[in-house]
């Protein structure tokens, strides 16, 4: 079998089994679990063969023309470079994962076949953009992720948590899509095709008119897929989803699409510079203002979404240097951790049997019962951090070392501007995310919340899922003098000084933090406040566990929790900007203070003149000849002397008017 068919075949199995799944799901139950992992592990080893096939080398392309345009044709085409060969195994990797995992955590759900399918087709979609070499194929693909997301995010539609979440990421992804789909069509434009191997041949040959704009229109999309500032308000609320949904969201779809999409199309960004410098911007105040919410989020799943949020930072400000090597890089490394920690995550709301017990403040005792959650959600928190010898240690400084090229002038396509403002904002970055999950390592399995109830022991499909991406969070930075010549031949070795620089605010990131902890513990433990009342909540299953949740605890969900672990060190470290970083910065608030209300204000005026003046007119249009009928309806009595005495007193006036008319005419 060709290359290019093994292609083909990795994105069409998980649609076949996401429309089986549609089809058969509650006509044939024992296929469900068969039909959602089988296709996705299917593809996976499908994916594994292709970049063996790559093996680094020269690029696989396919292409046949969908539909003829009469302008600019649209083509089924395939793309396969170094970085699409992995990036799509490590799709695949995840999705299984999630899968694998969801047959236990979910087990019990009455909507686990369409939540399943869902799944494959957003796993499907997201393998569609990385393998296309056709740009209006990438955006079905796109757009496809943007609808799995709305139905799976929404999953818990009882909840009014779910229902808003669900909507607010279909909206503000959608916000940023209409720029989009306009930069695609200029870009088209310009370069002639949507082909993404003549896009870029144009590029090289400065074909393209108008750069700026293109790029600026493009980025709208990509900071809404990807979370980026201003648009990544969705994310953290995207929470109210099933867990697995979180992972497969965070790690390998969906938020990864955008960056993916600069990564292919990097030359095009390249060719301006002040979209260079707009990108760097936006990575850097993305970065450092998430990872502060971090560290002042009680729920143990917005400290996760946050924490996406600052990596994806990391990866605009890596392309916004012209290292695009160094992106995909942490794309892959962080796709493994966070995977990881958000499946971690799952296992402690399953052990705890409510969601109430995500609040970190909550929880008490989950290191002894949870011993597969403890130790490798330590590794892959230690990989979040950077920490040597994990993986993140080893992207994280491909990403600052390109920051450290780009600022000391060294980089052929990003201005040095950008190469500081990346620099310094990863470096700020490197310190919080340190403190914010040393915070999150120490309230999870270290916490003084109430005692929360034993489930017993957790499925093996969900425990033996987090020990397989345990050993990338560890190791997978050992393929460092392998990359390379999958992407773009630059280096992604360590160097000393971002090294040194980055490791040492880490450190001193988790070691403040500790200190704080203990400082804050010693104080609880002479002062204690009382013990919080913790919500037991029966039932094994973590899923329908935690939509119960969700809707019990509605007033504290995805926010501060109304009863905060005394011995919480963010609190602390933070000071008074703590209560302004719980929230995100009132972001939601400034956003509906200039686009909701203004938007209401103008839905009532149109209301108000719908109701008042235009219904007045079409009253007065339909009253005015009622009106008039029912003065004529009264003159018709039947009586044929009062008709002939009318007749006769109109003939006289008549002809008083007549005689007047002709007195005055002579």
């Amino acid at each position: 079998m060709t290359t290019t068919t093994l292609a083909v075949l990795v994105p069409l199995l998980p649609f076949l089994g996401a429309v089986a799944g549609l089809l058969l799901g509650r006509t044939v139950p024992g296929l469900v679990r068969p039909l959602a992992v089988l296709p996705t592990l299917a593809a996976l080893v499908i994916a594994v063969l292709v970049a063996a096939r790559h093996g680094g080398g020269a690029d696989i392309e396919s292409a046949t023309e969908l539909t003829p345009t009469g302008s600019i044709p649209i083509e089924l085409a395939l793309h396969i470079d170094g970085f699409a060969a992995l990036v799509a195994v490590l799709v695949g990797v995840v999705a299984s994962c999630v899968q694998i995992y969801s047959t236990g955590y979910l087990r019990d759900d009455p909507r686990y076949p369409s939540y399943a399918a869902l799944v494959s087709l957003f796993t499907s979609a997201m393998l569609l953009v990385v393998y296309s070499g056709d740009l209006m194929v990438l955006l079905v693909g796109w757009e496809i992720m943007g609808i799995c997301s709305y139905f799976l995010v929404g999953h818990y539609w009882e909840t009014p948590e779910a229902r808003a979440a669900s909507l607010k990421a279909f909206l503000v992804t959608k916000l940023g899509d209409v720029p989009f789909l306009i930069g695609l069509f200029a870009l088209a434009v310009d370069t002639g095709s949507f082909r993404i191997t003549t896009v870029l041949a144009t590029v090289a040959g400065g074909g393209l008119d108008h750069p700026t704009l293109i790029a600026l229109l493009l980025l709208a999309g990509v900071a809404g897929k990807s979370a980026q500032f201003p648009l990544h308000t969705w994310l953290p609320d995207a929470m109210a989803g099933p867990t697995p949904v979180s992972a497969l969201i965070h790690a390998a779809t969906m938020v990864a699409a955008g960056v993916y999409f600069v990564a292919r199309l990097l030359p095009v960004f390249a060719v301006s510079a002040a979209a260079m410098v707009v990108l760097a911007v936006m990575a850097a105040v993305t970065m450092a203002g998430s990872a502060l919410a971090a560290l002042a989020q009680d729920d143990i799943k917005r400290v996760l979404a946050y924490s996406t949020i600052g990596q994806l930072g990391y990866l605009t400000g890596a392309l916004a240097v012209g290292d695009r090597g160094a992106a995909v890089f942490h794309l892959l490394s962080h796709g493994a951790f966070k995977a990881l920690l958000f499946l971690g995550a799952g296992v402690i709301i399953h052990a705890a049997g409510t969601n109430s017990l995500a609040a970190m403040s909550r929880m008490k005792g989950l290191r002894d019962r949870v011993p597969d959650a403890f130790w490798t959600m330590t590794v892959a928190l230690l990989a979040l951090a950077a920490i040597p010898p994990f993986s993140g240690f080893f992207s994280k400084e491909a990403v600052l070392g390109a920051a450290e090229h780009a600022a000391t002038g060294h980089s052929e396509t990003a201005p040095t501007a950008a190469g500081w403002i990346v620099l310094v904002a990863g470096l700020l970055t490197a310190l919080l995310t340190a403190a914010y999950a040393t915070r999150l390592w120490l309230l999870a399995f270290n916490g003084r919340g109430p005692e929360a109830p034993d489930h017993g022991r957790q499925p093996v499909a969900m425990t033996a899922v987090l020990w397989v991406l345990a050993v990338p969070s560890l190791a997978f930075g050992l393929t460092v003098g392998v990359l390379p010549k999958w992407f773009d031949g630059h280096s992604l070795t360590p160097t000393l000084t971002t090294s040194v620089l980055g490791t040492g605010f880490a450190l001193v990131g988790g070691l403040v933090t500790y200190g704080a902890w203990r400082h804050t513990t010693a104080l609880a433990e002479r002062h204690p406040m009382g013990a919080v009342a913790a919500d037991t909540g029966a039932g094994a299953d973590g899923g329908l566990v935690e939509a119960e949740a969700i809707a019990t605890h509605a007033p504290a969900y995805g926010d501060v929790a109304a009863a905060h672990d005394p011995a919480d060190p963010g609190r602390l470290l933070l000071g008074p900007l703590h209560r302004h970083a719980a929230v995100g910065f009132h972001l939601d608030a400034v956003y509906a203070a200039l686009f909701v209300r203004p938007v209401q204000a103008a839905a009532r005026l149109v209301r108000f003149l719908d109701r008042e003046v235009v219904e007045t007119y079409v009253r007065g249009a339909g009253t005015a000849p009622r009106w008039l009928g029912a003065a004529v309806r009264r003159a018709q009595t039947g009586n044929v002397q009062t008709y002939l005495s009318a007749l006769l007193a109109g003939t006289v006036v008549l002809a008083v008017a007549a005689v007047l008319v002709a007195t005055v005419g002579a």
